[in-house]
């Protein structure tokens, strides 16, 4: 049934589900305290002043929930991802030239779904997938994700493989870098000057799947016109210490959601401790200090 339903909506007009969607953000940043608090939260760590962002950004987010059926279902030539402005493609070509793989990584900001898809249209693409925690909603997931080019891979030891089998044969790969990692699967690194539980894998995968990384982020414009997906290297070379190379990551996105912030998902649990992994560093004398 839920499928049906998204099926149905993709064909309304993007700006019309993006504006519902707004309507609908903004209702649950009035109702849900918690939804509230957390957004608030997390733009005061990064040093914004909630009060003068905080509704822009529950407004965007909700912009991103109306567009998915859009952005998953619709095909052809009206499908969203022929309304996509490139910015930066000669960075990818002169990584595939060279023969290696591209791993792209996209912060939680703007349409972060529509960049795979527009990079499926020059190269094969792999991105990892972590099933929904309802059952009900796996159909729905996986039936959004099957086009051409777009393979999944799962959020486990097999679908790490299966990333470095697509890099090695100079294919490309997608990540959300900001996501919380399970345990095991990360370290402690400084994001927007907190520590967050950072996945190590995007410099594993550097290192051992020939790849290089260009960072991605699609910009929803106004009036559902569409996206701006602008395409970049990441701006030095990685360390090959995870703790060093996880904080290199956290400063390259910090520096990509600064550009338009109202466009980030502030109220995602970025800060939380998975299960079985360390705690958090105590902070320092200087940083309780500056607290």
């Amino acid at each position: 049934m839920l499928l049906r339903v998204f099926r149905w909506l993709s064909v309304l007009p993007l700006g019309l589900l993006q504006s519902l969607g707004a309507a609908l953000g903004l209702l649950v940043y009035a109702a849900s305290s918690v939804y509230r608090q957390r957004l608030r939260a997390n733009m005061q760590q990064a040093g914004y002043a909630p009060e003068q962002l905080a509704r822009k950004a529950a407004a965007q987010a909700g912009r991103m929930v109306g567009e998915l059926p859009v952005v998953w279902f619709r095909r052809g030539a009206t499908a969203p991802v022929h309304r996509v402005q490139v910015i930066g493609k000669e960075h990818v070509d002169a990584v595939r030239a060279q023969g290696m793989g591209v791993l792209y990584l996209t912060p939680h900001l703007g349409c972060f779904e529509i960049s795979a898809q527009a990079a499926a249209l020059w190269s094969p693409i792999t991105v990892m997938f972590r099933p929904p925690r309802k059952a009900v909603l796996l159909p729905l997931a996986l039936a959004s994700r099957q086009r051409h080019n777009l393979a999944t891979a799962p959020a486990n030891l097999a679908g790490v493989r299966q990333l470095l089998r697509a890099l090695r044969a100079g294919e490309s790969v997608g990540l959300l870098p900001d996501q919380a990692p399970g345990s095991g699967e990360g370290v402690w690194a400084d994001f927007f000057g907190r520590p967050a539980y950072t996945m190590t894998l995007p410099a594993r995968l550097v290192q051992l799947g020939n790849a290089r990384i260009i960072l991605a982020s699609a910009l929803r414009l106004p009036g559902g016109r569409g996206y701006t997906l602008t395409l970049e290297p990441f701006p030095e070379a990685l360390d090959a210490d995870p703790q060093r190379a996880a904080t290199q990551i956290n400063r390259a996105l910090e520096g990509l959601i600064r550009r338009c912030p109202e466009q980030y998902l502030w109220a995602y649990n970025r800060y939380k401790t998975p299960s079985g992994a360390p705690p958090p560093p105590a902070p320092t004398i200087a940083e309780e200090s500056a607290s």
